[in-house]
């Protein structure tokens, strides 16, 4: 069952699960905008429709297939960059930029650099529920013009993101505003090469931008998620053709994100996160107690999926906040309770719609919600995440998250050898 403007995603994943002739029942978008007695109405022929549908469905047998393979394939172009991207951009196998040709030479080379097979399925990638094997990501990553030793890195990413708790699903097609944000901790960042200080999540670092656009390809090219088929997303995000950084763990006064979240120090890892736009929090001053205060009052919005659904919102702190927090004997633990008690917000400050939903979303975590009551960012103070990373300067960010649908995920990163 959809709307009118999501029968395209239905009939997309339809097709990617083996069931091309699904039969799907449609009704007028937006139907949130009628009076309860127009939705009951159109629910009532909805529901006829379903019982046709089913009888239908029945009795010609229609099969299903849990995941489709998207088996790969070899293609011949004439041997140059027009043409390659030319045949590359009909076939929706780029994100709108150039992309490096996929040679099996180019591939081969990138696979030297990990100890999995080829055919490896690393994770099935939602919506479309194709197989990730090793081949497969080594080609998205030619193609966004990754180095061979950054595969690795590639591979850990996509058992991160394919992991269940992640809900990589949600996250491909919705309408928010959402991004996956990669994180990598550990040797390998500064083996890379990988920006963590000056503007990390910015342009300039050949190890960030490609890493972070080959999972994107990853995610669209095996997963399926195309603009305006089955990612919905209303405005986008630019965080969809690159959004990585590595940790400033040598200006952090605090562990790493990846010993946090139970690695060694000496191992390598990425985190992903579904992750909203940042908004930046530019405060000069020297107090902890203030710093805390303004970042914390930055947090409530109203309209945020955090405060609806429960979030796991992140702070990035530059490394002149962290150091004086860290003076005034702040723990990170100390610092998210901290955030976490002075960013709650009154419910009345929503919509009533969206008050609504949270007294249904957050029944069995909150209990009864009242326009009164004061709603936490997230269900306890440790799923406020906190990363140090940028250079000199008094800026930092936050970074409203997908919410309690989906969870930073970590995954150790694995050499040959």
């Amino acid at each position: 069952m959809c709307s009118t403007e999501f029968a395209t995603l239905g009939r997309a994943q339809a097709r990617a699960l083996g069931c091309a002739d699904l039969p799907i029942t449609v009704v007028p978008h937006p139907f949130g905008l009628n009076a309860r007695a127009k939705v009951r109405a159109l629910a009532e022929i909805c529901v006829q429709d379903i019982e046709k549908l089913v009888c239908a469905a029945a009795e010609s047998g229609v099969a299903h297939t849990v995941v489709s393979e998207h088996t790969g394939l070899t293609v011949q172009v004439d041997d140059s960059a027009e043409a390659v991207n030319l045949l590359f951009c009909e076939r929706q196998w780029t994100d709108g930029l150039p992309i490096v040709p996929p040679t099996a030479e180019r591939v081969d080379r990138m696979m030297k650099f990990t100890p999995r097979a080829p055919d490896d399925v690393v994770g099935i990638v939602a919506p479309g529920f194709g197989a990730a094997t090793v081949r497969r990501i080594a080609i998205n990553a030619v193609m966004a013009g990754c180095h061979p030793e950054y595969l690795p890195v590639l591979i850990a990413a996509v058992e991160a993101v394919t992991a269940p708790e992640f809900n990589l699903q949600a996250i491909q097609v919705t309408t928010n505003p959402a991004a996956v944000w990669l994180i990598v901790n550990g040797p390998v960042a500064r083996r890379l090469g990988m920006n963590a200080g000056v503007n990390c999540l910015g342009q300039g670092n050949w190890a960030n931008a490609t890493l972070g656009r080959a999972l994107r390809l990853v995610m669209q090219n095996i997963g399926r998620a195309f603009p305006g088929e089955m990612d919905r997303a209303t405005q986008g995000h630019p965080g969809k053709y690159m959004f990585c950084c590595a940790e400033n763990e040598a200006d952090s006064p605090w562990e790493p994100l990846h010993v946090e979240r139970g690695f060694r120090a000496e191992q390598s890892a990425v985190t992903v996160v579904g992750a909203e736009g940042a908004i930046n929090m530019n405060t000069h001053s020297k107090s902890a107690e203030e710093i805390v205060r303004v970042v914390a009052e930055t947090m409530p919005r109203p309209p945020s999926n955090d405060y609806t659904l429960g979030g796991d919102p992140w702070v990035v702190f530059c490394p002149e906040h962290a150091q004086i927090l860290r003076a005034a004997g702040l723990s990170k633990v100390d610092v998210k309770r901290q955030l976490w008690e002075q960013s709650k917000m009154v419910a009345g400050r929503m919509a009533a719609v969206d008050l609504q939903r949270t007294r249904i979303a957050r029944l069995a975590e909150l209990g009864a919600v009242m326009p009164d009551t004061m709603l936490p960012i997230s269900p306890s103070p440790d799923r406020i995440g906190i990363l140090v990373a940028g250079g000199p300067g008094t800026h930092s960010i936050y970074i409203p998250s997908f919410a309690d649908t989906s969870r930073a995920t970590t995954r150790e990163v694995i050499w040959a050898g």
